[in-house]
């Protein structure tokens, strides 16, 4: 049936770092198989009556393609160009690899199929689920108080001290209000904030406007390697080591909270500390996590403020300036801010997710550094996983 309303238009309305996944997994390891599940984090959302909606907006991607115009801007950026493009040209999405059901009001979603044709769907569904929410439970939203807020965000940053090398890009793709508010803030915020605003994550969006398609990975990408045939305590190193050979020295920032940050350091030896420009912040207090990775810096002798610091754990504008004070002098910060962006129009955003839960046939988990942010449906695993990374223990390495 043909979707009149499309919530993706574009397999470009996509982030950065999927397509930079996928490329790595295409190439190092493009015959592995994952699992992905849904989870709706807000509490007491009737979800599952938007089940029959989703799922046709779900079947739509199977129409998509990337167009001439799409390819021939992907080629021009380094890192993704190569027989990488020459798949995206033949590259479909395939629906049946996706269930969408209705469970007593809960809405259960599962992907499952070869990592490299089913890591995509991650940032469509959640785009989808969200703006379905929307258009049924709020209707008329005009966005009006939306376009107040942004305005007023823009108005702090124009004002506030001591910010003079204040960077930060958006980031808010899988959460926003709707497809059309998330091109309007991105317009407005790339022309208000020129010396500020350093771009988007969206592929789609950051091609339209002219402005500069930010990420590298994500927490699937360290996460799979968990399965992928090293030892369990080797797998950090050797997805980090991966990555480092498909990119050659671009896409240098590396996520730091999939087994923790503690964990995360004690595999950053001088090797990977030399060849990253720098590490993401996505759980756990940042200014612990800062003070951490500025002593593992100074006790490798490698300067702190030679290094990037990317946040992006759920910040508003106050917070991102707040961190920015406060590590400014130790560390080159820059920040990346999602739903406070494009869904901060009045009603409540859903905190929704959809992550790996197994690859090859076992189960994979996060360890996240902030309670309630870890995933993982095996409890032995999780178990297992917590002791090789002496995570809650006083144990030596396995």
């Amino acid at each position: 049936m043909k979707q009149d309303n499309p919530v993706i238009r574009t397999l470009m309305d996509t982030d950065r770092y999927k397509l930079s996944m996928q490329k790595a997994f295409l190439h190092s390891h493009p015959g592995a198989y994952g699992k992905y599940r849904f989870k709706c984090r807000t509490q007491g959302v009737d979800l599952g009556k938007y089940a029959d909606e989703i799922r046709e907006q779900i079947r739509h991607l199977d129409s998509l393609s990337f167009t001439p115009e799409e390819l021939d801007y992907l080629r021009k950026i380094p890192s993704l160009t190569g027989d990488f493009v020459d798949f995206l040209r033949i590259f479909r999405l395939d629906s049946r690899f996706v269930s969408v059901e209705n469970r007593k009001g809960e809405l259960s979603i599962k992907a499952e199929g070869p990592i490299v044709h089913v890591m995509p769907y991650e940032l469509y569904i959640l785009p989808i689920v969200e703006e379905v929410y929307f258009k049924n439970t709020w209707p008329d939203l005009d966005y009006a108080e939306g376009r107040k807020r942004l305005e007023d965000k823009i108005e702090f940053l124009k004002n506030a001290k001591s910010i003079e090398e204040f960077r930060y890009a958006d980031f808010g793709g899988r959460r926003r209000a709707g497809r059309e508010w998330h091109d309007y803030t991105v317009s407005r915020q790339a022309e208000a904030l020129p010396g500020m605003f350093m771009g988007t994550s969206n592929m789609w969006l950051a091609m339209k406007h002219g402005v500069t398609p930010i990420g590298t990975m994500a927490h699937e990408y360290l996460q799979a390697f968990q399965a992928l045939g090293p030892r369990l305590v080797d797998s950090q190193k050797a997805a980090l080591e991966t990555w480092v050979r498909e990119f050659r020295g671009d896409l240098g920032i590396a996520l730091t909270d999939v087994v923790g940050m503690d964990a995360f350091l004690r595999d950053m030896d001088l090797y990977f500390a030399k060849l990253f420009d720098g590490f993401r912040h996505d759980s756990g207090c940042p200014y612990v996590w800062t003070r951490k990775l500025v002593n593992r810096l100074t006790e490798l002798k490698i300067d702190p403020k030679t290094k990037l610091a990317v946040y992006s754990d759920g910040l508003t504008m106050e917070k991102a300036v707040e961190i920015y004070r406060a590590v400014k002098d130790k560390i080159k910060a820059v920040f990346g801010i999602g739903t406070h962006l494009t869904n901060d129009c009045g009603p409540k955003a859903l905190n929704i997710v959809m992550k790996m839960v197994s690859c090859n046939g076992q189960p994979v988990a996060k360890i996240s550094d902030s309670e309630g942010k870890g995933m993982c449906d095996d409890e032995n695993y999780m178990a297992y996983l917590k002791q090789v990374f002496r995570i809650g223990h006083n144990l030596p390495m396995a």
